[in-house]
């Protein structure tokens, strides 16, 4: 017997239909009436337009036929076109807010008590559907992502539950050629989606390493009768890693995360009847944390990951291989920073390429962005001399990572970890990153490392836009702050993290900044108080200083500068503070060039 979800839409082939269908052999995805085995990946290259069709060209080689997005933005419209164009489907994410601090972000959002905040969600699902429900890309619409796993209370999983059901039933309403999933982390939103969620039609499931293999068993075992999609698959991550050396989690090898994917694939996913397809995690390049562990590039290397999805999709193997780290160690002491130590490392290459060595360093311990950061080491020697390092001005466990490059732009990633001692660095207060300088709160809107989430005052008659193009001091943008009523104050703040009022720590390291400085302007005289810093002692984790100038815009730009070399700037987490109030009419204020030096 067959079952259909959807009922058939007649169609003149202007956009694609995807149904769920059940038959005697299991679940299946078809697009158009033919089966569609979901060959995914995670997608990290949303902002990288320019070269979308690259991307898609290279995931088509790899073999994926699909990629999962969990937000939409601005270059949506070019990434379905993109996909389109390359024959590549799309899972589109719609975002949903966490309700604490978790394994993503800072978020702390209230689903029992912020209404206003609920339903600027909704809409934002509901227009997302309305937008791009008729373009030919769409595979199916992803709604949040480990929500439930992010949440304290049983209580505040319900209300979340609810308001997810009034969204699924709503697209149902206007949409029914897609089907709909959410996304959580292994089996944590089972429950809630089989009580209360009945609109979903396809159950999103998170899941690393073997467990994968277990997560139609346990459906099974709450007699749940219903798809699964993995929406996110790669070797285990840290959070289960249960070997530690020095209070840090051992990292699988570089073949363990090979294996993972490529025997994992036929292992303990396509061989399920339940199971609709997985999308690898993650098709994107960086120099972080997460990166050497489970993304296809670092640096824009390619990493065994990467080979390891071919593989698994295609069947064929690398036309290059990684180099092998065969032995990685380090002395089993304790030293004090700016030593030089010994490091045993032993390579080896199939094609005997030519390899490159560097080495780097990761902190486990701080703020989320301390523990994200990948710092270099300085290193000398060779493979024939042997290796050394230079401990940095570090205090407790590092992580320490060896890089081996080979010509073919291939990267093998080896790592252990070693105790370090320094006074000054244990006496720090606030752990979070150390920045180079010039740091940059706002240039171009590119890469902010705060967000504009402080709105005090009257905020509701503010309207912030990060990237106007109406007014730059340099470059294209600038931040426009429109004021759009007469009487009144308020203010903003960029922030890290976002969201927060000195809860959770953050901010950085800026201590050998000697000044601060922005541009500004407004198209009327307008009387402002800018500068950085906001949270004060009473809360945990404050603004280490806090400086600011009352000034008077006019229409010209000009600098303003705030000298900081006799500030404690060892934890700035409120990058840009602005106050001022209404003038008798509406008005606007631009600011650019925001910057630490």
């Amino acid at each position: 017997m067959r079952y259909t979800i959807f009922a058939l839409l007649i169609s003149f082939n202007l956009y694609s239909q995807t149904t769920v269908e059940k038959d005697s052999s299991g679940w299946n995805l078809l697009v158009d009436g033919k089966p569609f085995k979901v060959k995914g990946a995670t997608f990290g290259y949303d902002k990288d337009v320019e070269n979308y069709d690259v991307y898609f060209k290279d995931l088509k080689f790899l073999g994926v036929n699909t990629i999962r997005t969990w937000a939409t933005g601005d270059n949506t419209p070019q990434l379905l076109d993109a996909a389109q164009a390359n024959g590549i489907k799309v899972m589109v994410g719609i975002w949903m807010r966490h309700g604490r601090p978790g394994m993503e972000d800072d978020d702390s959002f209230n689903y029992l008590n912020d209404k206003l905040g609920m339903e600027a969600m909704y809409n934002t699902a509901i227009e997302t559907v309305e937008k791009y429900k008729d373009h030919p890309a769409v595979l199916i619409w992803g709604i949040g992502n480990e929500v439930y796993l992010n949440m304290a209370t049983d209580e505040e999983k319900l209300a979340y539950s609810k308001f997810l059901e009034r969204i699924c039933g709503d697209i149902k309403s206007i949409d029914s050629n897609h089907p709909i999933t959410s996304v959580e982390a292994w089996t944590f939103g089972l429950y809630w989606w089989e009580e209360h969620v009945p609109s979903l039609d396809i159950y999103g499931l998170n899941s690393y390493g073997a467990g994968a293999g277990f997560l139609q068993a346990e459906l099974e075992k709450r007699n749940i009768d219903k798809p699964y999609v993995i929406t996110e698959f790669g070797v285990t991550g840290e959070w289960d890693i249960k070997n530690e050396k020095h209070g840090i989690k051992v990292e699988p090898t570089d073949k363990e995360k090979y294996d993972a994917i490529s025997n994992g694939y036929n292992s303990w996913i396509a061989n399920k009847s339940k199971c609709l397809g997985v999308y690898m995690f993650h098709y994107s390049s960086g120099n972080n944390f997460m990166a050497p562990w489970l993304f296809t590039h670092v640096n824009n290397f390619k990493r065994p990951q990467y080979w390891a999805i071919r593989k698994a999709f295609t069947g064929n193997d690398p036309k290059n291989n990684v180099p092998q780290i065969i032995n990685f160690e380090l002395p089993d002491k304790t030293f004090s920073s700016e030593n030089w130590i010994p490091v045993i490392l032993k390579v080896s290459d199939i094609e005997n390429d030519e390899l490159e060595v560097s080495f780097s360093y990761n902190q486990r311990t701080g703020s989320r962005k301390r523990r994200d950061q990948v710092l270099s080491l300085n290193h000398r020697g060779n493979f024939n001399d042997g290796f050394e390092i230079q401990i940095p001005k570090e205090h407790g466990a590092i992580k320490v990572y060896v890089h081996v490059k080979d010509d073919n732009s291939n990267l093998a990633v080896a790592s252990t970890s070693v105790m370090l001692h320094n006074k000054e660095a244990s006496l720090k207060k606030y752990k979070v990153p150390k920045v180079d300088l010039p740091f940059y709160v706002y240039r171009e809107n590119k890469e902010l490392p705060y967000l504009p989430s402080g709105y005090m005052g009257n905020y509701k008659d503010m309207v912030v836009d990060l990237n106007s193009k109406d007014e730059a001091h340099s470059g294209e943008t600038s931040i426009r702050i429109s004021y759009n009523t007469e009487g009144g104050w308020y203010g903003l703040a960029l922030v890290d993290p976002a969201n927060d009022w000195g809860d959770i720590l953050g901010g950085y390291d800026i201590s050998d900044a000697k000044t601060f400085s922005f541009w500004a302007k407004s198209n009327f005289d307008v009387h402002a108080t800018i500068g950085f810093g906001l949270i004060d002692t009473d809360k945990p984790f404050p603004d280490t200083a806090k400086k600011s100038l009352k000034i008077k815009l006019t229409d010209e730009w000009k600098k303003f500068i705030i000298k900081t070399k006799k500030l404690d700037l060892s934890c700035i987490r409120s990058g840009l503070v602005l106050f001022s109030n209404g003038n008798g009419y509406p008005y606007k204020i631009y600011i650019d060039d925001v910057v630490f030096e």
